[in-house]
């Protein structure tokens, strides 16, 4: 955690919704006119995609399974806790693009799935990042205790799976039994590393259907915002202004003290309402240190 170069971590899975709340974050960043540098997850995969093909079909013949990018050995963990470390400390670091498709290969100038070069951050006000380990504790690495500020995107499990099989289907060109496959083998992976990050967070945003999503893998639409509830959970909630919020946000309510229930299609006003003042707190907390 550094006041002069604070570090903003979104962790979730695969599916789960953060890059809607990197877009919200962005909103956020443009109105308060401050500057981010930003890393992706992906970024710090281990292996391209030729290479994490081959690992898996090595894991599998040693007799596991369940090799995935969950795992903490197919992502460059160690190295990402550095930049994490240096930007604390000097506002600086770097970062590379993992090219998904063949638009990205087309932005990019690199091959689908492969890596763009190293490049040096522009210099910034916070470090933003969005991926699936963003919180992760380890033998080797504690990227929680880096961030000042940490949120959690967990959708229910049904929900999750639902996201993640549209998204692979339409944008990714997979088949339903294929993703399937990857839920399955990502589980243990999964419960070991995903989950635990969300009870390091300073904030968890969980949206929840309220559309029978028993069957996730036959489901035709998403359910929408609007066949959603969404629950917020802080960590800490003094300091929160509750009552301030419940007025602001119609058909919101309390489930505990530390959580406050809203319509699904208020996601985007629930987190300008409960997140512009904690960047803005982190801003003029990064002004006295400076």
């Amino acid at each position: 955690m550094s006041a002069k170069h604070p570090v903003i971590s979104i962790t979730g899975s695969s599916g789960a919704g953060t890059t809607s709340v990197k877009r919200i974050f962005e909103q956020i960043f443009r109105r308060e006119n401050v500057s981010a540098a930003f890393i992706e997850g992906d970024a710090f995969h281990r292996y391209d995609r030729a290479a994490m093909k081959a690992k898996v079909a090595e894991q599998e013949k040693a007799g596991n399974p369940n090799f995935t990018h969950f795992h903490a050995e197919a992502n460059e963990l160690e190295t990402l806790q550095e930049i994490f470390e240096e930007y604390g400390r000097r506002g600086s670091g770097r970062t590379r693009t993992y090219v998904h498709d063949d638009e990205e290969a087309k932005l990019y100038d690199c091959a689908p799935g492969c890596f763009t070069p190293w490049r040096e951050f522009e210099p910034s006000d916070l470090l933003f990042y969005e991926g699936l380990h963003g919180c992760a504790v380890t033998e080797k690495v504690d990227l929680a205790r880096h961030a000042d500020l940490k949120i959690g995107v967990v959708p229910v499990i049904n929900l999750e799976w639902i996201q993640k099989i549209h998204r692979d289907r339409s944008t990714r060109g997979y088949s339903t039994e294929a993703v399937m496959d990857v839920i399955l083998r990502r589980m243990p992976d999964y419960t070991r590393y995903i989950v635990p990050q969300f009870s390091l967070t300073n904030i968890n945003f969980q949206r929840v259907p309220i559309v029978d999503t028993s069957n996730p893998f036959i489901a035709r639409w998403i359910p929408t915002p609007d066949e959603s509830m969404l629950v917020i959970r802080f960590a800490n909630p003094r300091g929160i202004d509750f009552p301030y919020l419940l007025s602001m946000i119609h058909n919101s309510f309390m489930s505990r003290a530390n959580s406050i229930v809203v319509p699904g299609n208020k996601l985007d006003l629930a987190m300008q309402l409960i997140l512009t003042p904690l960047i803005l707190q982190l801003i003029e907390r990064k002004r006295r240190a400076s």
